[in-house]
């Protein structure tokens, strides 16, 4: 399945990019500097759409405030095992690749479509009179948090999997999908980290 990169790449670029350079020992919140654990709280700078690393006081502090520069991602993942998506459906999307992610951009003012793509995540146009068909048979779409929370979809192969997730997770995986992508089709490595990602989403917690 190549990967095109038909559209403009979206930010946060800076999120992405750290999934391909070593990990430091120890990560360090971007608002106090305090020392994070392996699994922490990140934030979203809307304006800018840069994602941040944050230590749960800081996450509090700042994500719950109506009038915040930051707004707080969701930690949680929830397989949507009954989700409805028909083939049909999915073609209608225009997208060319069987893993996107969608959400609504208070910045755009609509709902878009971002791709993993070996360049990053690629935003494409979305056809709203689909979405709209696919709200009605999913009404747990309504309640997408604007911005920070994303309906992904893994339509690799034969899977037809659908995950209510934060984007944090969504840029997490274009990031895995920037750094191991090689030649046309991927290569082996890749595959099998796309397959560990989604595996750890479906894991219970």
């Amino acid at each position: 399945m190549p990967m095109q990169n038909n559209g403009n790449s979206t930010n946060p670029l800076a999120f992405i990019r750290r999934f391909a350079r070593p990990r430091p020992a120890h990560e360090q919140c971007e608002l106090c500097s305090a020392e994070l654990a392996e699994e922490h709280e990140h934030l979203l700078e809307p304006a800018t759409r840069r994602i941040l690393c944050a230590c749960s006081p800081c996450a509090i502090l700042f994500g719950h405030r109506g009038d915040a520069k930051f707004r707080r991602i969701p930690r949680a993942a929830e397989s949507l095992t009954d989700f409805r998506l028909s083939d049909v459906q999915w073609e209608g999307f225009g997208l060319p690749v069987a893993l996107a992610f969608f959400m609504h951009s208070t910045a755009a003012g609509r709902v878009v479509a971002v791709y993993p793509s070996p360049a990053g995540a690629t935003e494409s146009l979305l056809p709203l009179d689909t979405w709209e068909e696919l709200v009605e048979e999913n009404p747990t779409l309504r309640d997408l948090e604007p911005d920070v929370e994303a309906l992904l979809v893994n339509r690799v192969g034969a899977a037809r999997d659908y995950f209510r997730v934060g984007i944090d997770q969504c840029y997490r995986l274009a990031g895995l999908v920037r750094m191991h992508w090689r030649g046309f089709s991927g290569g082996d490595v890749v595959w099998a980290e796309i397959g560990r990602f989604f595996a750890e989403l479906k894991r219970p917690k």
